[in-house]
C-alpha cells in the first residue's frame, strides 16, 4: 500500500479546505452557497469512493470504518438541514444563535478530523507493522 500517497492526498484536501474556509470569509452568501453545494458534491463522491473500498476489503474492519462513514454521513446531512432551515429564518436573535452552534459544530468537526488523523496514523503503523511481522514469519518457515 502507498500510505504515503494517502497522507499526501489528505494534506491537498485539508490546504483546498482551509483556502475554501479563508475565501468564504469575505465572500456573498450566495457565493458562500455555491461553496457549500460543491462541498456536498465532493463529500458525496468521497462517501461513494469509500463504500467502493469498504466492499473490497475485511468485513471486521469494514464494519468499524463504514459504522464511522454513516456516522459522518448522518452528520453531514443533518448539517445541511440547518443550513437550509436558516435560509428560512428571518428572527436575527435566532439566526445568531445558530451561528454560534454551527461555529461549534464546525470546531468539533475540525478536532473530530485531528482525532481521525491520529487514528489513521496508528492504523498505518499497524499495518505496517502486520505487513513486517508476516514477512518475518515467512521468511522464517521457508527459510
Amino acid at each position: 500500500m502507498d500510505y504515503s500517497a494517502q497522507f499526501d492526498a489528505l494534506q491537498r484536501t485539508v490546504t483546498e479546505a482551509k483556502a475554501a474556509a479563508e475565501a468564504a470569509a469575505t465572500e456573498s452568501r450566495d457565493q458562500i452557497r455555491q461553496r457549500i453545494d460543491q462541498a456536498q458534491v465532493d463529500v458525496d463522491l468521497g462517501v461513494q469512493d469509500a463504500e467502493q473500498h469498504a466492499d473490497a476489503t475485511d468485513t471486521g474492519a469494514r464494519s468499524k470504518w463504514a459504522q464511522m462513514k454513516a456516522d459522518a454521513a448522518a452528520k453531514r446531512d443533518d448539517i445541511k438541514a440547518k443550513i437550509d432551515a436558516r435560509n428560512a429564518q428571518f428572527d436575527a436573535d435566532i439566526a445568531a444563535g445558530d451561528a454560534v452552534m454551527a461555529e461549534q459544530a464546525a470546531y468539533d468537526a475540525l478536532d473530530y478530523a485531528g482525532w481521525a488523523v491520529d487514528n489513521a496514523r496508528l492504523a498505518v503503523l499497524d499495518a505496517i507493522d502486520a505487513r513486517s511481522y508476516a514477512d518475518e514469519r515467512a521468511k522464517a518457515t521457508s527459510g
